[in-house]
Parts: structure tokens; sequence; C-alpha cells
């Protein structure tokens, strides 16, 4: 096994079977769909034109590629949408080390040749992100073979395994080809996909968003500031932009479709299922610096006369987000708001106990309430989450911890 650098092949004759010299690496060429990591074939511009070198063809990688084939038996080069190309798709662009959560740029790569049988197996191992790589590239031809190895034994490499590294494609025609790269960043918590997004041009943006889960997508753009949603909601079509929005919190789905046109936002509206339309567009009808405008409709409310085990029946079935269990509600007649039980208390509790005595006094406030005065109520009594009530006590959704640390983070 012997690791050798893109640049390094980049231009290498290529002799045939013959020994003759019929041309020069152009480019190198692996097809995702079929394997990952594998080179598939050279890309060899020669005196008839470019002719495709299978890798199975191979018998010799560097510093001369050597073929056991006839050069008369090279394929002509036809381009396809098929294939990833090292040189074009993967030198001086911005890939996510999703190991690393943040965006690089490509200095060169690393393949690995092993000789297999009558032949090599060529494997992309890494991307060089370091000095090394764009040194190696700029004193290619101008400095000694000898005297350029002997410099870059004394820098640190800096690369990145293939396997932690999701590439930004953003050419629609081509992007079919790498979704396979987008399971590594759909891994990483979404304040990360959040802080990587943030760094990316807004057509990288949309490349992202287009691929990612829809659940994921959902996630990180809650955590991006209002007007980077917007821009990225505005890139997307409309479907796809529905897809995710139905998948958001329904007050950050209310609050983002506010910050759009109104032309946006109603095709964004009409793309969406009936049930979550008809949430979000409940909470656009307050205003967004309100307790109402800041308060989602997904909770659990259960009647007082349940008991615990009613409680964990309801949280299982519940779709809603994970800040939202922290306290389920108790209702009585009419629907109104009688009490709240911390999950802390449930889960500690037998399942027969009567959720009524291990209530504690809820803590509420009006559909107008300030935001300002939101966020005193969650300061002075220490609150995971703030029930909001309408005029007559019933419970019309509530306000998490998160929405407020949201909100104050983007206070004008």
């Amino acid at each position: 096994m012997s690791l050798v650098a893109l640049s390094e092949l980049l231009g290498a004759s290529v002799r045939d079977a013959s020994g003759t010299v019929r041309g020069r690496v152009r480019e190198i060429a692996v097809a995702p769909q079929d394997h990952p990591t594998r080179i598939a074939f050279l890309i060899v511009r020669t005196s008839a034109g470019e002719r495709v070198v299978p890798t199975s063809a191979l018998r010799a990688f560097v510093p001369t590629v050597r073929a056991h084939s006839d050069a008369a038996n090279w394929d002509r080069y036809a381009p396809s949408d098929g294939v990833l190309l090292l040189k074009r798709d993967l030198l001086d662009q911005q890939i996510i080390d999703v190991h690393g959560r943040k965006v690089v740029r490509v200095n060169d790569v690393e393949i690995d040749s092993t000789p297999v049988n009558s032949h090599l197996a060529l494997n992309v191992v890494a991307v060089d992100v370091g000095a090394r790589g764009a040194i190696r590239r700029l004193a290619k031809g101008i400095v000694p073979t000898f005297t350029l190895r002997a410099l870059l034994d004394r820098i640190p490499p800096r690369v990145i395994p293939w396997q932690y590294v999701d590439l930004l494609e953003t050419d629609p025609s081509r992007r079919v080809k790498l979704k396979i790269a987008y399971e590594g960043l759909s891994k990483l918590h979404p304040a990360d996909i959040a802080d990587i997004v943030e760094d990316l041009a807004p057509a990288e943006r949309e490349a992202v968003f287009e691929t990612i889960d829809e659940e994921v997508a959902a996630e990180a753009l809650e955590e991006l500031d209002p007007k980077v949603q917007v821009s990225i909601v505005e890139s997307l079509d409309s479907d796809r932009a529905a897809d995710i929005v139905e998948e958001m919190d329904p007050d950050a789905a209310a609050d983002l479709l506010a910050d759009l046109t109104e032309d946006h936002s109603g095709q964004i509206l009409k793309e969406m299922q009936p049930e979550e339309r008809q949430e979000v567009t409940q909470l656009l009808e307050f205003g967004e610096r309100t307790a109402a405008g800041r308060m989602t409709t997904e909770f659990i409310a259960v009647p007082e006369t349940a008991v615990v085990d009613d409680a964990i029946e309801a949280l299982k079935k519940f779709e809603g987000s994970r800040e939202a269990l922290a306290t389920i509600y108790l209702t009585g007649a009419g629907h109104r708001l009688v009490g709240s039980v911390p999950l802390v208390r449930i889960a500690i509790s037998s399942p027969a106990a009567q959720l009524s005595d291990i209530s504690e006094p809820y803590v509420a406030c009006a559909p107008d309430t300030p935001q300002d005065e939101v966020a005193a109520l969650f300061d002075k009594y220490n609150l995971l989450t703030l029930a909001v009530v309408d005029q007559h006590e019933r419970l019309a959704g509530i306000i998490t911890a998160d929405d407020v640390i949201t909100m104050l983070r983007h206070k004008d």
C-alpha cells in the first residue's frame, strides 16, 4: 500500500502495454453511486482526444502511469452526471469537515494505491486541507522533486479522512451523485449544522437544505439567524420549503413565515398539510412580540382526573419538541387550566398516582403579554415552560425556555 497525491498524478505521463507514452492524466474519476471511495477510471488526454483508462487496466501508478492494455482499446471519454471528478469537484472547493464541524478548503487529495493480482486498487482516503497540499501544488514543476519532498516532510500533515467529509454540491444537475455524502452531516447536532451553514455562500446553503432530511433541516433552520432563515427558504422550491417548515415547531414556523413576503409565505402554506397549516395560520394572527406570537400549540394537557399512567401514555404519543415535554398540564371543566405537573414528578411517582395530588401551582400569562414580560416571568419563577391562557383561562399554548433564549438572542 502507498499514498500518492492527486496533484502528483495530474499531468503524469501514461504508457500503454507497448511502453509508449500515449498521453497525460487530465482527471481522475470516482463513481459514488457504485462505490464512495474507489477510483473508477483515469481521463487521459491523447493525440486522438480524451480517452478513458479503467483502473483494472493499470499496473503502475507513479511516477509514470502504466497500463497493460493497448491505447487502441481505450474508450473515448464522454461526460457523465454520475461521476465525481477529483480535480474539478474537489481541488480548491469548500467541503464540510463533519468530524471537525467546520468548512474548509481542499488543497489536495490523498489516494491509496494497492496491488491486487495483476492490477491496482485505487481509493480516495483523505483530503489535504493544510499547508502541505498547497505548497506541493505551488512548487510543482518549479522546485526539484527531491528538494520538495524534503520540504514537505518538515510540514505537519493536516488531512481529513474521507469518511468525515461532506461535499458541497451547488450544481443541481449533479447533486444526486453526492447525496450519499450528506449522511454524515445529518448526524451532527442541529446547532453544529447551523454554525457550518452560516459560513457558506447562499448557493451552498441551498445545497445543504435541499439534501438533508426534512426533520434535521427544520431543527437546523431554527438555530439560524432570522435573516439567514429567510434567505435559505427563499432559495428553495415552495414544496421543499413546506416540507421543512412542517417539521418546525409551530411558533418558529410562524415567525419565519411572518418574515417572508405575503406571496412567498402563501405559497408555502398552500403546500403544507392541513393540520400543520392551521396551527401556523392561527399563530400568524398574533403579534410576533407577544406571548401568543412566541407560543407553540404543541403541548401535553390531560384531564385533572388522570393518573400518572395516563400522562405516560400521552408522552409516548406526543410528537412535539422535547422542550415542551418538561411540563404536563391539567385541565378541568370547560378545558380550564387547573394545574401543572413537572416531568420529573411523573418519573418518580407510582403509575396509579393521581396527577392532581402531585400537581404544582402553574404560572400563566395572557396572549397579548409583551415578550419582555414573558422573559421576566421565566427569570422570576425559573420556568421551563410558561402557559398562555385565553380570557376563559383555557390553555391556548405554551412558551418554552429555548424560545425565550432565542428571543433574547435576536432581540433588537
